[in-house]
């Protein structure tokens, strides 16, 4: 691939990528976008070696199945320059924005799967990149790939969902526009059409939507859904799905080994605490995917990383050396379950440390025997959790959070339980809570 560079051609944002590193309290952030959350082992070793020389050997597991380095100093051209000489950036420099396609981590592999998301998802995501028009998407702007993989992140909102369905024994996608694959889609359309589906809803969203609205939602509060699914009929026509809708996947199988459509392989997952790795860990994992995998890795929505292709008389190896490592391997686990934004040590928004403080609740939760799902939020933004958790803490100032739990029809974070608790005193709180009839 070309050389890529940094370059005016990129137009400004919040949003951190490969050639536009964002400043932190702690230092530069890149991130690297990962197609399908796919990602070599000769990739993940060039991402450590660059976190380690150019910045502080932090590496993170994003919530859309991507990487960032954290802490990067003044070498940022010549890590841009390491991570492109190894195949992670786009293929137009303008396109890095756009790139965000999700994929269940099991795509090809999954033994629920109704058909194989990766060859229709390389098609998309050229299209992105190569095609200018798409690139004045906003960086948030996203799009879902669901192939009914029973390993599947369904509580991520998307601008597009597409979702594989069954109809007349013909294979087709579900879609719906500004939601996740558990609502009621829009319509369908054969499964050969999805390409097609995806180019016409977005240069429909270029054309009607103004220059705030940046997302499906915000054109959606201005023009009515009929209105834009009336014009998307006449440029790919759909059917309407009746009596169809998909069901929720499991939060836990991508935590162990889980057998694979091939018989006799397993995918191993395992969670870095918290979403963290460091260079050491990343080029541990990398030679487990080499000796006992494919060669290669997937991250996960849930800040966690899959080895596919093992071979399931080596799961026990594997899921050992990766304890060794530092990784969670075990959904009985308190840290299996949280998740924490970076927090005042890294971030100027942030109003506590929210990792230190979530190790210290997972030691609570362990030690009392609760295993929860609980999200521990610096500040407003809820950049840790693209979802709504079951339990959120919402830092109010050190050492102190909101307590909210989700609640149906309840907007934001869910309802308001308790204002300004300690850590101790959440953790309390839950295990009471857990053991309540009520």
């Amino acid at each position: 691939m070309s050389k890529l560079s940094a370059s005016s051609t990129l137009r400004p944002s919040a949003c951190p990528g490969l050639l536009r590193i964002v400043q932190a309290r702690d230092g530069g952030i890149c991130r690297i976008k990962l197609a399908g959350g796919a990602i070599s082992a000769a990739q993940a070793n060039a991402i450590a070696d660059g976190a380690q020389r150019y910045a502080g050997s932090v590496i993170e597991a994003t919530n859309r199945a991507n990487l960032q380095i954290r802490g990067i100093a003044n070498e940022q051209n010549a890590l841009i320059e390491s991570l492109l000489a190894a195949g992670l950036g786009p293929s137009n420099s303008a396109g890095d924005d756009v790139r965000n396609l999700m994929l269940s981590p099991s795509a090809g592999i999954d033994r629920q799967m109704l058909f194989d998301t990766r060859d229709l998802a390389r098609q998309i995501l050229t299209t992105l990149q190569e095609q200018e028009r798409f690139h004045d998407l906003s960086a948030k702007f996203a799009v879902q790939l669901d192939g009914g993989e029973g390993l599947a992140m369904l509580e991520h909102p998307h601008d597009l969902w597409l979702s594989a369905v069954e109809h007349a024994g013909e294979q087709r996608l579900a879609f719906g526009l500004s939601g996740c694959p558990t609502d009621l889609p829009a319509g369908s359309v054969p499964l050969e059409q999805g390409h097609a589906l995806v180019v016409a809803v977005l240069e429909l969203f270029l054309e009607l939507a103004g220059p705030e609205q940046t997302r499906m939602r915000h054109l959606l509060a201005e023009v009515s859904t009929d209105e834009l699914l009336g014009r998307l009929a006449g440029r790919v026509p759909f059917q309407p799905v009746a009596g169809w809708q998909r069901s929720s996947g499991s939060g836990l199988l991508h935590i162990g080994a889980h057998p694979q459509a091939n018989a006799g392989h397993v995918y191993v997952g395992a969670v870095p605490p918290l979403g963290r790795l460091d260079s050491t860990m990343l080029r541990g994992v990398a030679a487990l995917a080499q000796q006992y995998g494919d060669a290669t890795l997937r991250f996960t929505p849930w800040q966690s990383l899959l080895l596919p292709n093992v071979r399931e008389a080596d799961a026990d190896e594997v899921l050992g050396r990766l304890r060794a490592l530092g990784l969670v391997c075990d959904a009985d686990q308190a840290l299996s379950r949280l998740i924490a934004c970076t927090g005042s040590v890294g971030c100027g928004k942030g109003l506590a440390d929210t990792k230190g403080d979530a190790l210290q609740l997972a030691a609570l939760l362990q030690r009392h025997g609760q295993v929860l799902n609980v999200h521990l939020s610096g500040c407003l933004r809820s950049c840790a959790a693209a979802h709504i958790a079951p339990v959120t803490l919402l830092a109010v100032t050190p050492g102190h959070y909101d307590l909210y739990f989700r609640e149906a029809g309840q907007p934001g974070f869910g309802a308001l339980h308790a204002r300004n608790l300690t850590i101790d005193a959440v953790g309390a709180l839950l295990d009471a809570r857990s053991r309540s009839p009520f």
